[in-house]
């Protein structure tokens, strides 16, 4: 149960928050009071997004461009006159242009996945931070990784660049962090595991994959997460209740770390 008020008179940027993880946690967000700027590849997420069209903004840019989060940052303060924390989610699969098991990965497999995975989070983070270091004040980053990071699928999830760049995003949040802390500026991220969107249509569809995970994620009978499983954690991080955490990743998973290889090879 997300608070209703939790984040009253925040703004929130989500990128990557028109679609899957990042449409719940625009959601999320909005019901518990904040004002959003969801930006994503596509407005699909508007017509769920229509009971809070007064607080949230569904925008069209692409997470890989640099001046995507600083556009965002700067359209939030003119429409809501402020910005209070980022939310990133953006990101996907690089399968289909190369990446794989080591051995395997092209050259623009690596650089694909790399340049949708994790360079992405450092342009956001950076437009934040310089943002909220100009105004004087604290602010927070929440950043999605994932329990591959460290907790590897050899059999099931052997994309290694994507593994690779979520494992940035880990080292990415946690020195940041460390960094800013003085200036109140706090970085944390969340871990999920398998979940139910369109990057994951390839193992919801295999009967072998999903048994696998079914003793993997072995919480709630054992299933693929939802994308709302995540808001509660997404509402906590960016609200006051975790006004004195920072460098934190939270795995959101179903059993999934803890039961590492418990279905795996």
């Amino acid at each position: 149960m997300v608070a209703s008020h939790a984040l009253e008179d925040r703004v929130v940027v989500v990128i990557g928050g028109t679609a899957g993880i990042g449409l719940a946690g625009t959601l999320a967000c909005a019901r518990a009071g904040a004002r959003v700027v969801a930006v994503g590849l596509t407005t699909d997420g508007a017509a769920e997004a229509s009971p809070h069209r007064d607080s949230v903004e569904c925008v069209v840019a692409d997470a890989r461009d640099p001046q995507t989060a600083p556009a965002a940052i700067a359209q939030a303060r003119t429409q809501f006159g402020r910005f209070d924390a980022l939310y990133h989610v953006a990101g996907g699969s690089g399968r289909a242009v190369g990446d794989g098991p080591l051995d395997a990965i092209s050259d623009k497999g690596w650089r694909d996945t790399l340049d949708m995975n994790l360079s992405p989070v450092a342009w956001s983070n950076r437009a934040a931070v310089q943002s909220f270091l100009a105004e004087g004040r604290g602010g927070t980053v929440l950043n999605i990784t994932s329990v591959l990071a460290w907790a590897p699928s050899p059999l099931d999830f052997a994309t290694h660049a994507y593994t690779a760049a979520k494992a940035g995003v880990i080292g990415l949040t946690r020195a940041c962090a460390a960094r800013y802390a003085p200036a109140g500026i706090r970085f944390n991220a969340i871990a999920p595991g398998l979940v139910e969107t369109a990057m994951s249509e390839r193992a919801a569809a295999d009967p072998e994959i999903m048994s696998r995970i079914r003793r993997r994620q072995a919480l709630d009978g054992g299933r693929i997460g939802r994308p709302p499983d995540l808001d509660a954690a997404v509402v906590f991080f960016l609200s006051d209740a975790s006004a004195f955490v920072t460098g934190q990743v939270l795995a959101v998973d179903g059993g999934w770390t803890v039961r590492d290889g418990a279905g795996d090879a």
